[in-house]
This record gives C-alpha cells, sequence and structure tokens, in this order.
C-alpha cells in the first residue's frame, strides 16, 4: 500500500511538480481548517452564554435575534411601531431621539424579554433544517 502511495507520488511529482505542491498545500489547509471547525462546533458554547448582555452599540435586530424573542417584544419595549428608516439604528441612538438615557432603554428591553420568557419560558436552541420530512 505504502509502496504504491510512493510510486503515485513520485509519478505526481514527474508529470507536474508545481501542481503537485499545490495540491499538497489545499490538501493539508482543508484538513487543518477542518478539524479546526470540527473542534468548534464540538466545544462551542450553551445558547445562554451566546445571550450577551445588552449594550448600547447594538441594534434592536441583534437583540431579537441572540435572545430569540419575537420582534414585538423589543419594537413595545423601545416603544417604535416598526424600525426606523435608513437602516440599522443602534439602542443609543434610538435612546437620542427618545431623549432617554441608553440605561432606561436597556432597562425597559430587558425587562420586556424577561416578562416574554417567564410566560413563555426561554426559546430552545433552533433545530438545523434538514431538509427532509419527518
Amino acid at each position: 500500500m505504502i509502496a504504491k502511495l510512493s510510486a503515485f507520488a513520485r509519478k505526481l511529482w514527474a508529470a507536474a511538480p508545481i501542481a503537485t505542491v499545490i495540491l499538497v498545500v489545499a490538501l493539508g489547509a482543508s484538513l487543518f481548517f477542518g478539524v479546526r471547525s470540527a473542534v468548534y462546533w464540538v466545544n462551542r458554547p450553551p445558547i445562554a452564554e451566546r445571550q450577551q448582555p445588552i449594550e448600547s452599540w447594538m441594534t434592536p435586530r441583534y437583540v431579537v435575534r441572540s435572545w430569540r424573542v419575537p420582534r414585538e417584544v423589543v419594537l413595545d419595549a423601545l416603544l417604535l411601531e416598526r424600525p426606523l428608516p435608513g437602516g440599522p439604528v443602534s439602542l443609543s441612538e434610538i435612546a437620542e431621539l427618545r431623549g432617554v438615557p441608553v440605561a432606561q432603554v436597556i432597562t425597559d428591553i430587558e425587562t420586556a424579554i424577561a416578562a416574554f420568557q417567564a410566560e413563555h419560558g426561554p426559546k430552545p436552541e433552533a433545530k438545523p433544517e434538514t431538509g427532509a420530512d419527518e
């Protein structure tokens, strides 16, 4: 088996040495990043650790996705009927528009999320869609 691989490698090297080097480097990089990716997914943090503390730089959409609550929960806490026009707006910008401190906006959102989770329970981590009917 090893003799066959060695003969194959010599044949590749003789036919195209530059292409052989590129192939070996590509295979090495694929192996390295594949193992690194697998280790990350095995050791990824649980959902509770992904729920980052709410900060002024976050957008309402980021909070909704991070805390896995319905969009209306955060929009109601911000006293917004719909997202503001002009692209993503941070919580600090929303506080500025409302004329209140950003700490109050964050507290309002945290209170709304806590009330929602007390009523409905925390959302479980989403299952990946396989596309197959179960």
